[in-house]
């Protein structure tokens, strides 16, 4: 009877596995030969918003921002703003819950809300945390979305300073890199700061995520990113 029920049981582990650790078909780093990396943003907008705003102006550049429906709600100032700066505007959802938590009808809704169905070019969808259920690419595809994950974390929502967290997030960044930061932790704003120094200094462009571009996550690119992501 257990070996019955074990396939349903293994679909939520290997659709973590397939779309978050591995992003097999998502979109990830662009061209490493490019010597530019990709700047996106979750969670926003937030009061935070005009503070990395001031910064990204202070070094001339623009960065991609996922943000989530209750935050357009809430601060429709910051998001006019973001707007107003010429930042890209992506979706992350329109409840900030792990794919695994929604019911397929609630993602379905999850995968189709866009701040701006009319942008030009593709819509991206950044699953909050990266989650995937076993339907979270069929949705997507069905939505005419495409899943747009990253290779290197900010880890701004940790304790850490952000000269600490600059130096390695900058540890890991490479040509083509997609750095994920978020718009609300208190320290994201000087951590910005620092990373963008230093990939000044090393002859690194920041851009936003459509400028980069990034490409689909293939299977040797995959496996290394579940290697990373298991400690291999």
């Amino acid at each position: 009877m257990a070996r019955r029920w074990l396939p349903l049981l293994l679909l939520p582990l290997l659709g973590e596995l397939w779309g978050r650790a591995a992003g097999w078909g998502a979109l990830g780093a662009g061209d490493p030969a490019r010597p530019r990396v990709a700047l996106t943003f979750d969670d926003g907008p937030s009061p935070r918003t005009p503070e990395l705003l001031a910064v990204l102006a202070r070094h001339g550049v623009q960065a991609t921002f996922f943000v989530t429906a209750p935050a357009c709600a809430a601060f429709p100032a910051e998001l006019a703003a973001l707007e107003a700066a010429g930042h890209r505007l992506e979706a992350h959802g329109r409840w900030h819950r792990h794919a695994l938590l929604l019911p397929p009808w609630q993602e379905w809704a999850q995968v189709r809300w866009h701040p701006r169905p009319g942008q030009t070019g593709p819509l991206l969808y950044r699953p909050p945390y990266g989650g995937h259920s076993p339907w979270t690419r069929l949705l997507a595809r069905a939505a005419g979305r495409q899943v747009a994950l990253w290779d290197v974390e900010g880890r701004d929502w940790t304790a850490a300073d952000a000269s600490g967290l600059a130096r390695q997030t900058l540890a890991r960044v490479q040509p083509g890199s997609v750095v994920l930061l978020h718009d609300g932790p208190a320290v994201t704003p000087a951590l910005l700061d620092g990373l963008l120094v230093g990939l000044h200094e090393r002859s690194l462009s920041a851009v936003p995520l459509h400028e980069l571009p990034p490409r689909r996550i293939g299977w040797r690119a995959g496996w290394q990113r579940l290697r990373a992501s298991y400690g291999g």
